[in-house]
Formats: structure tokens, C-alpha cells, sequence
């Protein structure tokens, strides 16, 4: 079920988000004074060490204590810091929970999270270290923006952005080894809260955050190239404050909106459209693509994002199930609300 994806080891770096996420932070480092990092004993496979070899006076390793780390970030930033704090994304979510939840988003400071190993990027680890329930748990504490880049370049604009966000912010990458969306960073823009429209169709949207936005784009060329279906592609890289005019204007011009993610089709992207669709009264066919209500396999990423069918096969063939279903008997939206 592999794909054919294939890399040299010197293009491996090149291919990992968190690289570029080690990079945008020692800039803001050399930018601000007040940016400070922490590690839980895994600078070097998230990447964060970059930023201790660089600053080392601004570094802190706490050893394998996540919840210490993150109550550590909350008092850094309470005395005027601007903390990026970085582990695993499952340990993050899942482990520390209560200590973002009431050190840092109750008392709303500026601690930046850096979540690493997201989805089932790190599949061969097995289901300790899949992060599939992340969104769900991180979106629903007040004050934090969660943010799901698509690869490497916007993972270097979105760590810069996140210096400037007020409050919390989370930022969820894979890692490595990922597809190669924006071959510069000067073709890639980011702004929190504002999707990127990657191609433009009449027929159906798909609504795709992280790893699976390249994937997207290829189900789309294919489902183009297959049925002359014309497929709208939306990057719906902040999960929290959601694009909600993007999904409405989605769904008012192509009337089938399907979502894909690296992540449960509870509570992370595919529930917040549905959110945002139900509230804009508008009816249109919906499907949700993403891990069902259990846990993954172990294996390679990319065969467990074919088993979840959020690769491009999986999703044009979701494309082609949704194109063939009726919304309504007519088109007159006069009836809705």
C-alpha cells in the first residue's frame, strides 16, 4: 500500500516540517529577546535543539516532565516572556492537558506549543504515540488558536505568525518526511484564520488540513483527469478560529463539501465545518474523511493514511461517492434558511 514516494538522505531534511520549524524559531530568537524554548528531553527529534545550539542561554531542558515543562512555560511567559514550548503532539494533548488548560488558557498567557509527531506520522510507533484526538482536546480550551500546517514553508510562516498572536497557540506538525507543497518560502503566505484556496472548482470542495492538503490536490487532479469533475481544494490550516466564509462560500457554490485530516472525525477539522455549515443553514451533501471512532494500526504513515482513505485514492474515491448523491431535489435555496 506504499506509495512510491521516494528521498535521499540529504533531501530528508528538506522534507521535514520541523526542520523548518527549528529555523523559524532561531530567527524569532535573534528577532526578540523575549523568546525563550523548552524541551522535554526531545530537542533533537522535534527539532527545537536547533534552537539551543544557537541560544543556549535561552533554552531549558526539563527533562522527561511535560506537565513540569508546560507549568514552566506559563510562569516564563507570565513575567514577560514569550515561551515556545515543544514535545510530541499526543503527549502534549493528552498527558499534559490539565496543565495548559489551567496554566496556561485559563490564565490566557502567550506560551507557544509546538506539536510534533501529529496524526500518525510517527506510525510505526504504535498507538501511544498517534496523536488522532489533539484537535479535539486543544480546540475546545478558551483563548487558544490551533493552527495544522500542510508542510515545511507554512510551518516557518506560522511559527513567525504565532510570535504576534495574542494569548496561547498550538501548532500541530508531522515528523517529516512530507509531501512538498511550497517549493520556496517566498510562494507561501500565511495569515491565522484565513484559508488558502489551492485550486478552484464549480463541482465539490474539498476541505483539507496538515498532510492531507497535498493529498487533496492530487485526488483532485485525478477525480479532473478521471470525470472532468472540477474540484475546489481549501488549505484549512487554522482549525481554531475557523475560515467561516471560505466554508460558506464553498458550500454555496459547489454544494458537496468533503473534509479530510490526519486526526479523528470527532472534534478536529470535519466537525468544526460541519459547525459552521449547521449555523449557516445552508444544506448541502457533507462527508467527513479521517480515523473512525478507534485506534490506528501500527505502520507507515502512508499506509495508514491509505487505510483511513485520506490519501488521494481514498479521497477521490470519496469524491466520486459524493458527486453521485442528490442534496436536494432542487436548487432553490428559498426554502432554507
Amino acid at each position: 500500500m506504499a506509495s512510491g514516494m521516494t528521498y535521499t538522505m540529504t533531501e530528508t531534511s528538506q522534507l521535514s516540517t520541523a526542520e523548518y520549524y527549528g529555523r523559524a524559531l532561531c530567527e524569532l530568537g535573534e528577532e526578540h529577546k523575549d523568546v525563550v524554548a523548552l524541551t522535554a528531553d526531545l530537542a533533537k527529534s522535534t527539532k527545537i535543539g536547533l534552537f539551543g545550539e544557537k541560544i543556549p542561554e535561552r533554552f531549558f531542558n526539563v527533562g522527561i516532565a511535560e506537565q513540569n515543562m508546560f507549568g514552566i512555560a506559563a510562569g516564563l511567559a507570565k513575567n514577560g516572556f514569550i515561551p515556545f514550548a515543544s514535545t510530541f503532539a499526543i503527549f502534549t494533548a493528552a498527558r499534559s492537558l490539565d496543565q495548559i488548560h489551567t496554566d496556561i488558557c485559563y490564565q490566557n498567557v502567550p506560551v507557544k506549543i509546538i506539536a510534533t509527531h501529529a496524526g500518525t506520522s510517527f506510525g510505526q510507533a504504535g498507538s501511544t504515540h498517534h496523536s488522532l484526538i489533539d484537535m479535539a482536546c486543544i480546540s475546545s480550551l478558551p483563548h487558544m488558536t490551533v493552527i495544522c500546517p500542510c508542510d515545511g514553508a507554512e510551518t516557518y510562516h506560522a511559527v513567525k505568525a504565532a510570535y504576534d498572536i495574542d494569548g496561547p497557540v498550538y501548532i500541530r506538525i508531522n515528523r517529516g518526511f512530507d509531501q512538498i507543497i511550497y517549493k520556496n518560502l517566498e510562494d507561501c503566505t500565511f495569515e491565522a484564520g484565513k484559508s488558502k484556496l489551492m485550486k478552484d472548482g464549480t463541482d465539490i470542495t474539498v476541505i483539507a488540513c496538515g498532510s492531507c492538503v497535498y493529498q487533496a490536490l492530487q485526488a483532485a487532479q485525478m477525480a479532473e483527469a478521471d470525470a472532468g469533475i472540477k474540484v475546489r481544494v481549501i488549505n484549512m490550516h487554522t482549525i481554531k478560529p475557523i475560515d467561516k466564509d471560505a466554508v460558506m462560500s464553498a458550500v454555496m457554490d459547489t454544494r458537496r463539501i468533503i473534509t479530510a485530516e490526519d486526526h479523528s472525525v470527532i472534534g478536529g477539522l470535519g466537525s468544526a465545518v460541519a459547525d459552521v455549515i449547521a449555523q449557516g443553514g445552508k444544506a448541502c451533501a457533507f462527508k467527513k474523511l479521517g480515523h473512525q471512532d478507534e485506534f490506528s494500526t501500527i505502520g507507515l504513515h502512508e499506509d495508514l493514511m491509505s487505510l483511513a482513505k485520506i490519501d488521494a485514492n481514498g479521497i477521490a474515491e470519496a469524491i466520486s461517492e459524493l458527486m453521485h448523491k442528490d442534496f436536494e431535489a432542487d436548487d432553490d435555496w428559498e426554502d432554507e434558511f
